[in-house]
């Protein structure tokens, strides 16, 4: 029969989560060797790399990301059989906080999903910007923390502790759909953004300043929500995650006016020392539920510059 070896995606996830081989070893009780292998042997039934060894560590590739998200998947149903089967229910509460930018469309019926599968998790449910999550985490204000990182080295882009990726997806320039903006060479680009207290805000005007593009802050919203209609209201224009794309916004174009923009990540903030049981098996259960993946259907369009 055709398939992957448990014990092999086990590896895969491992190593994704500890950021290089060395590091996974110990947490799957093996010797960096035998890490090494299983991974080439799940390469090789993959027919294809799954990751990219370099001095810092490793990177999936994008077959890599692709079979990662499978293996949660399908880890944490043998997982949840096993406790099904054995009668050990999750059973407890659970304080969760949420970056606004996580899949703004999608997180309610993903977790009232999570509560179907899990009726004994009683969720506490905060959404809050990227940088208050993490030094609330730290505090232990919450259990489980989800968090974006943007990923560039430049200025704005922070690095939260590595934790289980959830979902990578890039970061794109939107404007209201059907009204592409036509702005001259030299007109400041109206732009629509949260407070410049959000990681996002300080990447974004950070970019436009290297890159020399006159900009004026056409609208400062309070969330998510409020900068997709700002930008379907055809106010300005805005940097968001594809997935924080909503109805009646399009994706632009990057060119002369709009600066190439990297990916941004999401991540499960890392387990804190002498975490219970039920904290790290609800963030398995999470980590599968959240990692499902999502389509985003965007039209796009170049930025006019007469």
């Amino acid at each position: 029969m055709d398939g992957f070896e448990f014990d092999q995606l086990r590896t895969l996830a491992a190593v994704a989560d500890a950021g290089s081989l060395t590091a996974a070893a110990p947490r799957l009780f093996l010797s960096q060797s035998a890490v090494s292998e299983q991974i080439r042997k799940l390469e090789d039934k993959a027919g294809q790399r799954l990751l990219v060894r370099a001095k810092r560590g490793v990177t999936l590739t994008p077959a890599g990301d692709r079979l990662l998200a499978h293996a949660r998947r399908l880890l944490a149903l043998n997982e949840e059989a096993y406790r099904d089967l054995r009668g050990v229910p999750l059973l407890g509460e659970l304080r969760l906080a949420v970056t606004d930018y996580f899949r703004p469309g999608d997180i309610a019926p993903l977790l009232r999903r999570l509560g179907q599968n899990h009726p004994g998790v009683r969720l506490h449910v905060a959404i809050l910007k990227s940088g208050v999550i993490e030094q609330a985490y730290a505090r232990g204000e919450f259990d489980v923390a989800i968090s974006m990182r943007i990923e560039s080295r430049g200025a704005g882009g922070r690095r939260p502790p590595a934790g289980l990726r959830l979902r990578r997806e890039p970061l794109c320039w939107t404007a209201a759909e059907g009204a592409p903006p036509a702005f001259s060479r030299t007109a400041p680009l109206p732009l629509v953004a949260l407070p410049d207290t959000c990681a996002l805000h300080q990447y974004t005007v950070g970019l436009l300043d290297r890159a020399k593009v006159p900009y004026l802050l056409a609208h400062v919203a309070s969330g998510v929500a409020g900068m997709q209609q700002a930008v379907a209201a055809g106010l300005g224009i805005a940097c968001l995650n594809a997935s924080s794309l909503g109805p009646g916004m399009a994706r632009l174009a990057p060119g002369r006016r709009l600066p190439a923009l990297p990916d941004a990540t999401f991540h499960l903030l890392p387990p804190r020392q002498g975490e219970s049981a039920f904290v790290a098996q609800a963030r398995e259960a999470l980590g599968a539920q959240l990692s499902q993946p999502v389509y985003n259907k965007t039209l796009s369009f170049p930025l006019a510059a007469p």
